[in-house]
């Protein structure tokens, strides 16, 4: 069965232009040129990857995000003639996977959407996720970060992010290692990536529990530390 992408994008040029790589490439390919049409066929439609343009009539892409996150852990990612650093975080905070600046090249947008897909794939195909430390539970079953037992609302890639580095404790990641192995890709990461998510995890997680902390490694990366009291 063919894989589906979604493109959501007003440049008609643009939106042709991936539509016919992605066909080219396999997919089945679905466009919506406003964000209220790309929000309906996100549920009709059911795609496998998102492509969502930021700059959109009727709902900008951030509010897509958030709406489609509502109901779908689908990847999604955005595309933006902006390159400022507060335009890419937005996005990632409201769950998007990955990011593209304009111009682009399609050979690397190809690469993003295969490696979120395989990601994805992976994590569907993997045994139940559930880890439970003092005062924290972290279930990627479903998507749940409880806090001293309360429900923390935290988007996908961040639940990712710390299960990730939670399932070996005391282990310490490189930038890089956590874009290719919570993020998918390692040529085409950018590690500030990683340095959002992890500053939006420490604000929900801080002073928690004096068992365990995120930590920075300076001049390494980062690690889940238990037993540091």
């Amino acid at each position: 069965m063919a894989k589906k992408a979604l493109i959501i994008e007003d440049d008609g040029n643009i939106a042709e232009l991936l539509r016919l790589y992605l066909e080219k490439d396999g997919f089945e390919v679905a466009q919506a040129g406003d964000g209220g049409l790309g929000v309906e066929l996100a549920r009709s439609f059911e795609p496998d990857v998102i492509l969502l343009d930021i700059m959109l009539p009727v709902k900008d892409g951030w509010q897509v995000c958030r709406e489609v996150r509502a109901f779908s852990k689908t990847p999604i990612i955005m595309l933006t003639a902006k390159g400022e650093t507060a335009d890419k975080v937005a996005g990632l905070e409201m769950g998007a996977d990955d990011y593209l600046t304009k111009p682009f090249e399609v050979k690397e947008l190809l690469a993003r959407v295969h490696a979120v897909m395989r990601r994805t794939a992976e994590e569907e195909g993997e045994k139940p996720k559930r880890l439970s430390f003092d005062k924290l539970i972290v279930d990627l079953d479903s998507y749940e970060l409880i806090v001293d037992g309360k429900k923390v609302d935290t988007p996908p890639k961040e639940m990712e992010l710390l299960f990730h580095l939670a399932s070996s404790p005391n282990r310490v990641y490189t930038r890089n290692q956590l874009l290719d192995e919570v993020w998918g890709f390692d040529y085409f990461g950018d590690s500030r990536t990683v340095d959002v998510h992890v500053k939006r995890l420490r604000e929900k997680l801080e002073g928690v529990s004096d068992q365990w902390r995120l930590k920075t490694v300076w001049g390494v990366g980062y690690k889940f530390e238990v037993g540091a009291a």
